[in-house]
């Protein structure tokens, strides 16, 4: 057995898991349920982990590759593309962290010895890293 992904996300990694059961391939997650109750041992379990079997890889790596081509479309099922350069190879759901409150966020996180709690999940460009929400 190989590990094809990682998440931090339980809900995440059920979706491919179903999505590749859907085409035939058994898949398991690893660490699952001691990320689940307590999210902050994620890094010390280095996240969820989808495993295949091994002969799998290369219809597995078909379906990640499909899905990663998908565009980001609105709720008017338009794309979405970056303002600044107009890429539309985009990452969706990234967590930003910038801004006034993200700062404070920071600075609590420190004085408090927590995760920072706050972030805006934003799409960021992987073209020119430019982060943005696609109402903006």
């Amino acid at each position: 057995m190989i590990t094809i992904k990682t998440f931090d996300n339980p809900v995440e990694a059920h979706i491919l898991k179903s999505r590749l059961e859907s085409e035939g391939i058994h898949c398991y997650l690893f660490d699952e349920n001691i990320v689940t109750l307590n999210p902050l041992y994620n890094q010390m379990t280095g996240g969820i982990k989808l495993n295949i079997m091994e002969s799998d890889i290369s219809k597995a790596n078909e379906i990640l590759t499909e899905i990663e081509k998908t565009p980001f479309t609105d709720e008017n099922d338009e794309q979405i593309i970056c303002p600044n350069c107009k890429s539309k190879n985009l990452y969706g759901g990234f967590r930003s962290m910038k801004g006034a409150k993200a700062i404070f966020s920071w600075i609590a996180a420190l004085i408090l010895m927590v995760l920072p709690i706050y972030y805006e999940s934003v799409y960021r460009c992987k073209d020119c890293d430019t982060e943005f929400k696609p109402d903006a």
